[in-house]
């Protein structure tokens, strides 16, 4: 009968034996770390599973990337810094609404063109305003006419409009007239107006001077 004897392997061997079941299974593991060239697809990657810490740098490329596929909740806070953002590729559409703030005013323009003339305006209460004085009549017809001016001014705040003239006698033999009538402007506005009468009838006779004054 033949006798078997049982030997224990040494801490040699063991260290052996770990090192050429490494050395034999690397083959497999390197075969599983080199991936075909787009052999990676959306349903081979778990959902949340690809972080920042995953991806080498500058290995994301736009081209990797579907168009309008990256949202703000994609992004972390503060990531994006504008050395990060391409000079001059940004517009007004790409702000949220009243987040830029207003720039200063520009220059002014020049003047449009002017408008249609609007309706006539309504002139307020008109009120006459009056005042006369005696005109003596000298040698009656004999061509030296005795005058006498008067004036007449609205209120502060009237303007003139009109004036006339009237006279005491109104007999059809006498020599009356009024020889002028001329506006008194206030700051390029009529305010009021003078007028000179004369008589040469041989009798006294009242020049009044009337002035239509209104509110405007």
């Amino acid at each position: 009968m033949r006798t078997f004897i049982r030997h224990r392997p040494s801490p040699a061997m063991v260290v052996a034996c770990l090192a050429l079941l490494v050395a034999l299974t690397g083959t497999s593991v390197a075969a599983v770390s080199a991936l075909a060239p787009n052999s990676v697809g959306t349903a081979q990657i778990r959902a949340s599973a690809v972080t920042g810490a995953k991806i080498r740098a500058n290995a994301v490329t736009a081209a990797k990337i579907k168009n309008r596929n990256v949202t703000g909740a994609k992004i972390a806070r503060n990531a994006v810094t504008g050395s990060l953002v391409l000079n001059g590729s940004l517009t007004r559409d790409d702000f949220a609404s009243a987040s830029l703030p207003a720039g200063p005013a520009g220059p002014a323009g020049p003047a449009g063109p002017a408008g249609p003339a609007g309706p006539a305006g309504t002139i307020g209460p008109i009120t006459v305003r009056q005042a006369s004085a005696v005109v003596p009549g000298g040698v009656a017809e004999n061509g030296a006419y005795d005058t006498v001016t008067v004036g007449v001014n609205c209120n502060a705040n009237e303007k003139a409009i009109s004036a006339g003239t009237g006279w005491s006698d109104d007999a059809a033999d006498r020599e009356l007239w009024t020889q002028r009538i001329t506006p008194v402007i206030t700051n390029n506005a009529v305010t009021g107006y003078r007028g000179t009468g004369g008589n040469d009838s041989g009798n006294t006779s009242t020049f009044t001077l009337y002035v239509l004054c209104y509110t405007g």
